[in-house]
C-alpha cells in the first residue's frame, strides 16, 4: 500500500482508512514515531510490551540451556566479587 498524505498547518496528518483498517486502529490507540536515516516510521504502540517481547530472538537462544546458562553466569558474577 502506498499512498499520499499531506501535512497540516497543526503539523497533523491524516492516516488513511485502508491502513487503520489492516493495522485495526481506532479513535485513541498510540503510534509509536520512529525516524529512520530519511523515514518516519509509525507503529502501533503494544498494548503490553510483555506480549509483544515474547519469543523476540528465538534464534539466540537455541539449542542453549537457560537454567545452567543462568546458574553460570551467577557464579562467574560471585567470582569477581
Amino acid at each position: 500500500m502506498s499512498t499520499t498524505v499531506k501535512l497540516s498547518r497543526k503539523n497533523q496528518i491524516v492516516i488513511p482508512k485502508e491502513a487503520r483498517k489492516k493495522l485495526s486502529l481506532s479513535p485513541g490507540d498510540e503510534l509509536v514515531v520512529e525516524v529512520e536515516l530519511d523515514r518516519v516510521v509509525m507503529k502501533p504502540k503494544p498494548k503490553s510490551y510483555t506480549e509483544y517481547a515474547l519469543g523476540l530472538h528465538k534464534k539466540v537462544w537455541k539449542g542453549v540451556e537457560t537454567e545452567r546458562y543462568l546458574e553460570e553466569e551467577r557464579e562467574s558474577w560471585k567470582e569477581k566479587d
